[in-house]
């Protein structure tokens, strides 16, 4: 059910799409100064779009433009004509036309702008024309549009969590859950942007735009020079983690496949937003206390050493860690992952079976996977918890490619394991 979730928001973005052009071009466009205007603003946000940021962050002068122009009532004290249907026609047209070089990347980005700016518009623009906000003013009738950008916003997060679930098949609710939080950040500023907008140009005309969307576009630099030094820092991460590969006492790519396989079963249980960031950096960062080892462990393999010895290693690890500035989370994590199982918080339990995992399947050939899930099934009474080694049974299942390698048995004893083969403690 979920990969069908994707072609019907396409499929009704797309119809939507279909009937706002043929009635704009049946009737005309409608106060074509203004229409054009907001085209501009919009097509202009779309071109400036940031392809390496979250959909959220990715054209906020574009998402503020079109939510003014599907709120706006009235032009420098004039009543406007334009309708719902206009209003989608010009918002697709400008978001196409700016965003051209990004259009076989963003499907979904444009699919979500069309159906929320036509939410809004379908919501305000036929009771506006009937004269049911005649009633309201000044005060009242700001809180109206807020209120509207609300119902918007709402209904944009969950499109936004929809359509990256049936992209990825990540759990629904954690997508949500972080599409929400990212509306206390730069989804209020566009909101209230946009709302400004629809206020101002309502009162002083089209010469409101240009004033209103500068704060906006210092934000979006804001946000792009927060996003480069959060991926500097994280380069510094993987830059520490192969530290232990380049002195030769873990194998090449280990920490970056633990930490890769972490975050997809943190994912499947639920984790998102800074939960996940912590997961991954204590994931790229688990082996580090081997540096403090004069005897290296043969192939840097732990989960076979005594418990006594892991959680030495692990504490050696925190202590580097904390040593680095890293967030003092991380190195939480690092610690605890040698923890007996029921003491230790979800992510250390997660980089600990998936650690194990990796270093049981390392080499073993085909089914050395099967092998590896077998073994931490059993050891799920102490050592591992049930509900991370099901779930990393499910992501080694969905994997296709992983799934192609192991062949059919194995698929069948992933689907055996991740279907219940594990049970609860």
């Amino acid at each position: 059910m979920s990969r069908r979730l994707r072609p019907l928001i396409h499929g009704s973005a797309a119809l939507l799409v279909a009937v706002s052009l043929l009635d704009t071009l049946r009737h005309g466009l409608a106060e074509r100064p203004v229409a054009l205007a907001f085209g501009a603003l919009i097509a202009l946000g779309e071109f400036t779009r940031w392809t390496g940021a979250p959909a959220r962050e990715a054209a906020p002068l574009g998402a503020a433009g079109a939510l003014a122009y599907a709120l706006l009532g009235t032009h420098a004290g004039q009543p406007s004509h334009h309708g719902a249907l206009q209003v989608v026609a010009v918002v697709f047209a400008a978001a196409l036309l700016g965003g051209a070089r990004h259009a076989t990347r963003a499907r979904d980005h444009l699919a979500r702008r069309v159906l929320t700016v036509g939410f809004a518009a379908c919501c305000f623009q036929p009771l506006y024309s009937r004269g049911g906000f005649d009633d309201f003013g000044g005060a009242a009738y700001a809180l109206l549009i807020v209120a509207l950008l609300t119902l918007t916003s709402l209904c944009d997060a969950v499109l936004s969590a929809a359509l990256a679930h049936s992209r990825t098949g990540w759990p629904f609710a954690p997508l949500l859950r972080d599409e929400l939080r990212g509306l206390l950040g730069i989804g209020s500023a566009v909101c209230a942007t946009g709302a400004v907008m629809a206020l101002a140009v309502a009162v002083v005309g089209l010469w409101a735009l240009p004033v209103f969307c500068l704060p906006l576009l210092l934000t979006q630099l804001s946000f792009r020079r927060y996003a480069a030094v959060r991926a500097t820092y994280r380069q510094t991460i993987a830059s520490l983690a192969r530290a232990t590969e380049v002195a030769g006492y873990t194998p090449a790519g280990h920490a970056r496949r633990v930490a890769a396989l972490s975050v997809a079963v943190g994912r499947d249980l639920g984790l998102s937003g800074d939960e996940l960031t912590v997961l991954e950096y204590a994931a790229l960062m688990h082996d580090i206390g081997q540096l403090s080892l004069l005897d290296p462990v043969p192939a840097g393999a732990t989960a076979g050493l005594p418990a006594a010895e892991q959680r030495r290693i692990a504490l050696l690890g925190g202590a580097v860690v904390r040593q680095t500035g890293v967030d003092g989370s991380v190195a939480v994590i690092v610690e605890r992952q040698a923890d007996p199982c029921p003491e230790q918080p979800p992510a250390a339990r997660i980089v600990r079976a998936v650690n194990a995992y990796e270093e049981k399947a390392r080499g073993a050939g085909p089914g050395g996977s099967l092998k590896a899930l077998e073994e931490l099934r059993l050891g799920t009474a102490d050592e591992y918890a049930p509900e991370v080694v099901e779930a990393l049974a499910r992501v080694l299942l969905n994997d296709r490619g992983g799934a192609q390698r192991l062949g059919q048995g194995a698929v069948k004893g992933l689907s055996d394991l991740g279907s219940g083969g594990v049970t609860h403690g």
